[in-house]
């Protein structure tokens, strides 16, 4: 499976994170993003987990998935892994 994103250095401060998505650094309001994530208490908005494929971040707490791709506004060439077909 091909790696969507290299994402790493991440830092949430109140509703702000900062994060490295391939060597470059973001800025990025989640709570423009998601409502659930505006909502969400500060231990909440801490605890999340990077996908593998370096797809997108979740948060098990608020169940809530974002893109890492919608998160910084860029779009890959689909298709990210070999079709079966």
């Amino acid at each position: 499976m091909e790696k969507a994103h290299e994402v790493g250095n991440v830092l949430i401060i109140g509703t702000l994170m900062k994060l490295e998505v391939d060597g470059q650094e973001y800025e990025v309001d989640l709570a423009k993003e998601s409502e659930l994530f505006a909502k969400a208490t500060p231990q909440a908005r801490a605890h999340f987990e990077i996908s593998s494929s370096g797809y997108g971040i979740h948060w098990p707490e608020i169940d809530e998935d974002l893109s890492i791709d919608g998160l910084i506004g860029v779009r890959h060439s689909f298709p990210l892994w070999e079709s079966s077909r």
